[in-house]
């Protein structure tokens, strides 16, 4: 192989790596290029989520309060059952002594 033979082989390996280079580079940018409707359509989503998340903040918050207010009252209606049923307790034994002691007046 004389020189000239080596600088056309040399050139036609550049030239062709040259070109499978650019293709690659033209591929890569045609399938990761964003257009301004994608990034319309990523600012749109990107704001729907946000809404989704104060949302479902605040719904947690609304449910914490409702089961603090729920447990606060279900303490407060044991504590009124507890009284009533000691009051119902007194009672039932107090109306057992009454009758012990107006049968114990018939009998005598």
């Amino acid at each position: 192989m004389n020189r000239t033979e080596f600088i056309i082989a040399t050139a036609v390996i550049l030239f062709v790596a040259f070109c499978l280079g650019w293709f690659a580079s033209w591929l890569v940018h045609r399938f990761t290029r964003v257009t301004k409707a994608d990034i319309s359509e990523l600012d749109r989503m990107a704001q729907a989520l946000h809404e989704a998340e104060e949302t479902r903040d605040q719904s947690i918050t609304y449910m914490q309060q409702r089961e603090a207010e729920i447990g606060a009252q279900l303490a407060q209606t044991e504590a009124e059952l507890r009284a009533a049923m000691d009051g119902l307790r007194d009672a039932r034994s107090e109306a057992e002594e009454l009758r012990a002691h107006l049968e114990r007046q018939n009998a005598s």
